[in-house]
């Protein structure tokens, strides 16, 4: 299952699961983008949800157990950004809008494919969430976006342990500019932003889900490599 399929990063890797061989649930609100890229693919199933929706999750989840037979991945990757603003200038609607995607989105599909990975035969499976580099060190501006991924890596710490019991494994991936709409409209303002294929983080992403039960990558970051990550950059 791939949330946030429709574009960007969660398309990318739609697309090499895909070509992989992989039967893959893809979700996104715009069904019209979902049936474009299931078009011409075997395995795509389109589930058009939204992941901020407790009930739409569950229908979509079931759906694809149903079709599928069991989950073994789950990229929980789903998520938006707010206009950037000091804290005070920020609509408590923007702040609201990111809780309900980029956190109660992600708690809501985790909770839905755990929930499936438990019950299956042969239990378990895996969880990749996608964190981001704002994670660990935020641009300006960005309180709503930087304070819901700092919630995703609590989240993925503790299904991580809770996990264990049922050969659950959860990771995350923290992404720093893969070349998506969003990340071309911010190079518009910032032309020396360094930049990477998204096509890179859909391998990467990838490798994670195709390590076997008994190894997990628990964080990866992947970034352009000019990034002023380190240090001052």
């Amino acid at each position: 299952m791939i949330t946030g399929a429709s574009g960007g990063i969660g398309r990318a890797c739609a697309e090499v699961f895909l070509a992989h061989g992989w039967q893959v649930g893809l979700i996104a609100r715009r069904a019209e983008l979902l049936e474009e890229i299931a078009a011409g693919r075997t395995g795509a199933v389109v589930l058009p949800c939204d992941v901020a929706d407790e009930n739409a999750v569950a229908a979509a989840f079931s759906e694809f157990a149903a079709k599928a037979g069991r989950l073994d991945v789950l990229f929980n990757n789903a998520g938006i950004f707010t206009p950037a603003a000091p804290i005070d200038e920020i609509p408590v609607a923007d702040w609201t809008r990111a809780v309900a995607v980029n956190l109660t989105g992600m708690f809501l599909c985790a909770r839905a494919a755990f929930g499936q990975m438990r019950r299956q035969s042969p239990m378990g499976g895996r969880i990749i969430n996608n964190g981001s580099i704002s994670a660990h060190v935020p641009r300006e501006g960005s309180v709503t976006y930087t304070t819901t991924k700092h919630g995703v890596t609590g989240l993925t710490k503790t299904l991580s342990l809770d996990g264990r019991p049922f050969d659950i494994a959860c990771g995350q991936i923290d992404i720093g500019n893969a070349r998506t709409d969003i990340v071309a409209e911010l190079a518009k303002s910032q032309p020396d932003m360094a930049t990477m294929d998204v096509g890179l983080v859909a391998d990467a992403v990838l490798r994670m889900a195709q390590l076997p039960a008994e190894a997990n990558v628990q964080f990866q970051t992947i970034m352009a490599t000019k990034m002023p990550y380190i240090g001052r950059g």
